[in-house]
């Protein structure tokens, strides 16, 4: 025997005539699987189960949680009559949407109003049912056959099932009650920014294969290990060599391929005398102070007494190109010197990929930091004074690279150079010693440095002339002064890619147009001279271009 089916509670007339309806829900019976939809009015919130018969048409409603007020009420109690009353309102057209939906559905005509379908007045509304249905009564066989159907769902009230209605009005109301029903019940986190989706997809793309890491740190490390061992043994100068990683691979932001690697060979050195040579305070003209006892520097000065940057690396040059052609597990090459370079550039070719090792005669020095240091490295904000003090503890290092600025290039020349201390900012970048790690928060410091790597990279491929003065190391020194000027790690959080990403491309887009970037070491040295002022106005317009446009050259295949 079928249960009997919830009837609404019994209103009085004047609670029923006001088009502010204040009444309790009703509490209706839960059937064993409802098809549940919720969705929200404009002010209230309206919860409301809705049953479907085969063809995916709504049964019934009935208002199961409500806070109605003026005219919602009125429409929820209109969608709430059930199928009865729809049956003797017959068709109706569907109500207009918007905000007089209510009082439209009110004002509306149709057949079988005065019978309980009005929304006007007590005098034309019907009475509140006490005992059931005529219409139910008058067809048990056909509700008893569609209870017993497996395809019939339950109705609101209990187990008892309806059949889909025949008139328009439940056709038309349909596709209503369907888009309402689609609206989210409760708010849910707004989603990441499309743009921080975008650069998250980037750096997946920019991320290396852990497995071509290896492969490729591993030939690099036989090559330059064979390297170290034959120049230790051919030649006295230089049999104190040391080996020391630099670069975006040992920093690890290397992005793309594992195809790059910079190896500082160190050459350690005592009782040396510092002659700046212009003023950058960059470059420095190296001597002796006195009679060393190092005998094997003596063929490296020139007539000035001063050591010869270039007679160094020429013999060292000499060196690795009798030695690589001792190496039969990989093919091995030297490439062309390159006008202004310090390095020695090898090419290894293995079977899945060509790697390009450039290797650094550098000089450890042990002696104070020169007075051109003194202001530079403003950490102490970022890593605090402590660090910044075992900093200056560490050894001066000089790599053997040409002052252009000279009016005679002699090639007698060293520049400082900070990359140890790069590599360890790199490494440990956190204002807590635990960011980034397995235990900690996880910042977004390099990502961005990342991204702004990888944009500078694409523009120089595609713009090569007009980007000739630009390069990676403007990139790491605008990343620096980023981090003093926004220290705690809060103010890189990884949820906020796309606005650190953003303040930090500013940054480095501002120093362009000024054409004035400061040495994070030497704060006296800009590094955007006026002679580089037509390649940083190009770039700084082409960042313009591709932060307007959501930085389309991203998507172009490399």
């Amino acid at each position: 025997m079928a249960r009997p089916r919830p009837r609404l509670a019994q209103l009085s007339e004047p609670s029923r005539a006001r088009a502010g309806w204040q009444g309790r829900a009703v509490q209706a019976a839960r059937p064993s699987r409802p098809t549940r939809v919720s969705f929200p009015l404009q002010r209230p919130f309206v919860e409301e189960q809705l049953y479907y018969s085969e063809k995916q048409q709504p049964l019934s409603r009935r208002v199961t949680f409500a806070a109605l007020w003026c005219g919602e009420g009125a429409r929820a109690m209109a969608s709430a009559g059930g199928r009865g009353a729809r049956g003797r309102r017959g068709a109706q057209p569907a109500a207009p949407r918007g905000r007089g939906a209510s009082r439209a559905v009110a004002r509306g005509s149709s057949p079988g109003r005065g019978a309980g379908g009005s929304t006007d007045g007590p005098s034309t509304r019907r009475a509140p049912r006490r005992d059931g249905s005529a219409a139910r009564r008058a067809r048990p066989s056909q509700r008893a056959s569609t209870a017993k159907s497996p395809s019939a769902r339950p109705a609101a009230g209990g187990g008892e099932a309806t059949p889909a209605p025949q008139g328009r009005a439940s056709a038309v109301r349909a596709p209503a009650a369907r888009s309402r029903a689609a609206v989210p019940t409760a708010a849910r986190p707004p989603p990441p920014a499309p743009s921080a989706l975008r650069l998250r997809e980037v750096l997946s793309r920019l991320s290396l294969d852990r497995q071509d890491v290896s492969e490729a740190a591993g030939v690099v490390n036989e090559v330059i290990s064979h390297l170290i061992l034959a120049i230790r043994s051919q030649h006295s100068s230089f049999s104190s060599i040391e080996r020391l990683g630099a670069g975006s691979y040992y920093e690890h932001v290397k992005i793309s391929e594992p195809n790059e690697f910079d190896i500082m060979i160190v050459m350690p050195v005592t009782r040396l005398q510092l002659d700046e040579c212009d003023d950058t305070g960059a470059y420095y003209y190296l001597s002796f102070k006195r009679q060393t006892e190092e005998k094997h520097f003596l063929k490296f000065l020139d007539e000035d007494g001063k050591l010869s940057a270039a007679k160094m690396r020429e013999a060292l040059r000499e060196i690795i190109k009798r030695e690589i052609k001792n190496i039969k597990d990989v093919e091995v090459t030297m490439k062309r010197k390159k006008p202004g370079s310090p390095a020695i550039t090898l090419q290894i070719k293995t079977l899945s990929a060509e790697i390009s090792v450039d290797i650094i005669l550098t000089l450890k020095v042990q002696h104070s930091w020169p007075p051109s240091t003194q202001n530079g490295l403003k950490i102490e904000p970022w890593l605090g004074r402590k660090v910044k003090r075992e900093f200056r503890y560490t050894p001066l290092y000089f790599v053997a690279k040409q002052n252009k600025r000279e009016k005679v290039l002699r090639g007698n020349t060293w520049r400082l150079s900070f990359s140890h201390i790069e590599k360890a900012m790199m490494n440990n970048h956190g204002s807590s010693k635990t960011c980034c790690e397995s235990d900690g928060t996880k910042c977004c410091r390099k990502a961005c440095l990342k991204l702004l790597k990888y944009l500078v990279e694409k523009l120089k491929a595609k713009y090569p002339k007009d980007m000739e003065k630009i390069c990676s190391y403007h990139v790491k020194t605008a990343f620096f002064h980023s981090c003093v000027m926004w220290p705690d790690d809060r103010d890189w959080q990884w949820g906020d890619l796309d606005h650190c990403f953003q303040k930090y491309l500013q940054y480095f887009q501002d120093c362009l147009q000024k054409c004035q970037l400061l040495h994070f070491f030497i704060p006296q040295y800009n590094l955007l001279s006026l002679e580089d002022e037509a390649s940083s106005d190009f770039l700084s317009r082409q960042i313009s271009a591709q932060l307007n446009n959501r930085f389309p050259i991203f998507q172009e295949s490399h």
